[in-house]
């Protein structure tokens, strides 16, 4: 069962108009949280896709980043097992490339208040650049950086983002599928068991 406060602040969320004028199709922040998730996966923001279903990750990126946590489609949409908490709620736009990065009001804003409200995280995915550089710092370094120097032991996991945008990322660096894809489906089959 949700917490008051976790419900509370799930309705601030979903009712948020901070940065509605910078947003192409208005808000529609994304967001799972259940103050019995035992993994939280910390992305970038919804893409197009995403903001017309609500549904998170229900993308190509997301079929991938399921097959890298070896997880069901019913397994990954468990709030009870799973958060999903971006660093941009709502989807930012098309920009030069790919989507817009995520808007940087979210994370100072909601982050912290959701983490307090799900004490029973045991591991978080940090996917992509934006969600390892708030969270790690100058630590973080370049993303293959992080991603192979990830260290469950503190509590991270570092991913590249799963998008098709990435397969050369993925091509040129095949040691991620080799060596780091496993130790994350031992590392979530841990958390989740």
């Amino acid at each position: 069962m949700e917490s008051r406060l976790l419900v509370d602040l799930l309705r601030d969320i979903g009712a948020c108009q901070r940065c509605a004028a910078s947003l192409p199709l208005g808000p529609r922040p994304v967001v799972v949280a259940d103050a019995r998730a035992r993994l939280l996966i910390i992305g970038q923001a919804p893409g197009l896709r995403v903001h017309e279903s609500g549904i998170p990750w229900n993308d190509a990126s997301g079929q991938r980043l399921r097959d890298w946590m070896g997880l069901t489609a019913e397994r990954f949409y468990d709030p009870q097992r799973v958060a999903i908490v971006p660093m941009g709620f709502c989807y930012p736009g098309r920009g030069r490339g790919g989507d817009r990065p995520p808007r940087p009001e979210c994370a100072p804003l909601w982050h912290q208040a959701l983490l307090a409200q799900m004490p029973s995280i045991r591991l978080t995915l940090l996917v992509g650049r934006y969600a390892q550089d708030y969270y790690l710092g100058s630590a973080a370094g370049r993303v293959s950086d992080a991603v192979r120097n990830s260290d469950p032991a503190t509590g991270f996991f570092c991913l590249p983002h799963p998008s098709p945008r990435n397969n050369r990322w993925l091509q040129r660096h095949p040691w991620f599928e080799e060596q780091v894809v496993p130790r994350l489906r031992k590392e979530v089959a841990g958390c989740l068991a």
